[in-house]
């Protein structure tokens, strides 16, 4: 479920409400039964774990994409992706 961020109109009050999609917005301050506004927040993001395509992309090294290689070198090492390292 998300959560969606509100703004009391009577105290200026942020809060956050944890609600399902197809809830309908709330209408009422918890604290002060004032009325309140859904705000736009800028949402999440994902982190991709592990190794692998998600990690190196899909042309093999991090290096065209940017800069530096997995294992933080600016040049090619000549080994598959970080390995023996850590």
């Amino acid at each position: 479920m998300p959560t969606y961020e509100y703004k009391c109109s009577a105290y200026s009050h942020i809060f956050e409400h944890r609600q399902a999609i197809t809830e309908a917005p709330l209408v009422q301050c918890p604290e002060c039964n004032g009325e309140v506004q859904r705000l736009v927040s800028g949402g999440t993001g994902f982190i991709f774990k592990g190794v692998g395509q998600a990690r190196i992309g899909q042309h093999g090294c991090s290096l065209e994409t940017s800069g530096r290689t997995c294992c933080g070198r600016e040049e090619r090492c000549g080994k598959s992706p970080c390995e023996g390292e850590s």
